[in-house]
């Protein structure tokens, strides 16, 4: 269907396939040096869009709405309304920031160009239709905050998942209610039914071992001479397979010593596997 949908906005049906499979899986990887940028076609960028949004939502639950026949089962789900909230809000100050300190007029073109960006980079898709790294410096630091949240579990996405940052706010939350109410009884809900505690404890110790391994990773690219900005954005491209970053890595990794090169292909690793 995504690849049928690229065909009928103008590619190729090489690019199309190629396209489509790059897309549906998050790999962000394109037939051609200047990635998206190479498709001036404003319909093929939406349907990318479209379908980065629908591939960066769990799979089985894609299963469940196909199989009941009930499209509004997506909205019922606690981590589906977090990620198009997540979504919607990084695109609203992602274009605000370009009208107003990138001196831009809020037209179709930006309002394409910023919902493209913001859609592949917070999917954790890596897609490319122009070097975002140019923008306002607080737009590149924003995208690259929502690839660390990514996409949701079960999903072909990176990044720590939405879930697990659903419920790590919902459980700091709580922890701030129990010190102003400490006879409060509060329960961590999701899809309104309690979380195990297992669980919360769980995810916790995923974090921690998540910003250990990702500060360890940031120094020793610091060790090895780079720049603050190419280290932490190196490291958290990798880390969530995002793949572009900031700085010297914005278009390439071609400019980072073996060493660097080694420690980020250990990240890659770490972060598809889930560190776990």
């Amino acid at each position: 269907l995504c690849a049928l949908s690229y065909k009928l906005s103008g590619m190729t049906a090489y690019d199309a396939i190629c396209h489509a499979f790059s897309t549906v899986s998050i790999g962000g990887f394109s037939t051609h040096d200047e990635n998206f940028g190479f498709f001036y076609n404003s319909s093929t960028k939406w349907v990318a869009v479209i379908f980065m949004i629908i591939s960066g939502i769990n799979f089985a639950l894609h299963y469940v709405a196909w199989n009941k026949k009930r499209i509004l089962h997506y909205f019922y789900d606690s981590e589906v309304k977090a990620y198009l909230t997540i979504l919607f809000c990084t695109f609203s100050l992602t274009l605000l920031t370009l009208a107003v300190y990138g001196q831009q007029t809020i037209g179709i073109s930006l309002i394409e160009e910023s919902a493209f960006q913001v859609v592949s980079i917070a999917t954790t898709t890596g897609f490319l239709s122009s070097n975002y790294s140019n923008w306002p410096l607080f737009v590149p630091i924003l995208l690259l905050s929502t690839a660390f949240i990514g996409a949701c579990a079960g999903s072909t996405g990176g990044g720590i998942k939405v879930i697990r940052t659903l419920i790590l706010a919902k459980q700091s939350a709580a922890e701030i209610t129990r010190l102003i109410h400490p006879n409060a009884v509060v329960s961590i809900k999701t899809n309104k039914k309690p979380v195990n505690t297992r669980v919360t404890e769980s995810i916790w110790s995923f974090f921690s071992i998540y910003v250990m391994v990702f500060l360890i990773l940031v120094m020793f690219l610091l060790a090895q001479g780079n720049d603050f900005i190419t280290s932490f954005s190196a490291v958290g491209a990798t880390l969530n397979n995002l793949g572009p970053g900031l700085g010297e890595v914005s278009t390439n990794y071609q400019s980072l010593s073996n060493y660097s090169k080694g420690s980020l292909c250990v990240a890659m690793l770490l972060g598809r596997l889930e560190i776990f």
